[in-house]
């Protein structure tokens, strides 16, 4: 979990054991070509790096893709690198926005990191995902194709949140709630709940407001949480996945500022216990999920979360997960970055566009 941001952290690659220096000699687009041809004719060179043929749609003879590819089919001949299921996914990520002109992080946004997004059930349809039905979603649309900004998930998923964020997918959550519809795009009211919630992670709310939304949604791997309540709701909501977690939200208790406080949140821990232990014995790890997300539907649980979380200000709700995190509190990794760098290479001042020549 990741909140006012996540950056990776690099992997320093060790020399080779050799006295001998290699040099490869990578094959440049024309002097004269665009900011666009350029891109292609990297991106085809990429392809063939890997092995890996383009897209038909970028194989016609004008492409720069395709000139790309052939310049590094000329280069590298047989002498490719292996391309893993994530490269392919990486570098159709790629192709997808290079061909709609949309902004693509390349620094932190690897195949790595692809691989670690990755989750074997949709968080929206909670269906089970292949390589055939599974996408990669740009989290808001104002946005390009960053680290931070993605999440996996069904493409039916995907093709129905399209251009909503937070407020239009609560809409129509509730609207769906009063019927007489039950579906809009195929999500039915709990399907579009999840959505609302996962685009309010990356969109920064009042802290009033972030406060009173449930956690219908438990935040994907390596998304940016932009308010800190929310970080602080899911870290306490994970403590009931693994055992000991009695413990943990009691030291976790002992961390907040005032006995007031302290009383409220063990009056929100004490309403929420027993609905995840209701769902029954779970063993598998996205059940348990589920389970802790479906808890968040009670009443009694939302009223009394937001009680808690109202007495506490942005601030502390972040010294809190920090604190929490230094504790080993937390049962994932938390990272933190301060803003702007939250959304470095996010393309926000071109709504997700990448720069014009």
């Amino acid at each position: 979990m990741a909140h006012p941001a996540a950056a990776a952290t690099a992997q320093a690659h060790q020399p080779l054991a050799s006295t001998t220096q290699l040099e490869l000699g990578i094959a440049a687009a024309p002097a004269a070509a665009s900011p666009h041809q350029t891109l292609g004719f990297e991106l085809g060179w990429d392809h063939a790096h890997h092995g890996i043929t383009p897209p038909t749609a970028h194989l016609f003879a004008a492409s720069p893709l395709r000139q790309g590819w052939l310049a590094g089919r000329a280069t590298f001949g047989r002498r490719t690198l292996k391309a893993s299921r994530h490269t392919r996914l990486w570098l159709q990520l790629r192709s997808h926005a290079w061909a709609r002109g949309r902004s693509f992080e390349t620094l932190e946004l690897t195949p790595n990191y692809l691989q670690q997004i990755g989750t074997e059930h949709c968080p929206i349809t909670r269906c089970t995902l292949d390589e055939s039905t599974l996408s990669i979603d740009r989290v808001r649309d104002d946005a390009g194709y960053a680290a931070g900004n993605l999440a996996t998930m069904s493409r039916g998923a995907n093709a129905a949140k399209a251009r909503h964020d937070w407020a239009s997918a609560s809409e129509l959550a509730a609207s769906l709630e009063q019927g007489p519809f039950k579906q809009v795009a195929g999500l039915a009211a709990a399907e579009w709940q999840r959505v609302a919630v996962l685009c309010s992670f990356v969109t920064e709310l009042p802290h009033a407001q972030a406060a009173l939304l449930p956690m219908h949604m438990l935040p994907p791997n390596r998304l940016r949480l932009f308010n800190p309540i929310q970080a602080l709701q899911a870290l306490v909501t994970r403590q009931l996945a693994k055992p000991g977690w009695s413990q943990r939200l009691a030291r976790i208790e002992a961390l907040l500022p005032d006995e007031a406080v302290k009383a409220d949140f063990n009056r929100f821990v004490m309403a929420l216990v027993p609905r995840v232990l209701n769902a029954g014995s779970l063993v598998l790890a996205h059940e348990i999920r589920w389970a802790l997300e479906d808890a968040w539907s009670d009443a009694l649980v939302q009223k009394r979360w937001a009680r808690f979380a109202l007495q506490l200000s942005p601030a502390q709700a972040e010294a809190l997960v920090q604190r929490a995190a230094a504790k080993r509190l937390s049962t994932v990794h938390v990272q933190q970055h301060a803003l702007p760098r939250a959304t470095e290479g996010w393309a926000l001042e071109r709504r997700g566009f990448r720069a014009a020549a």
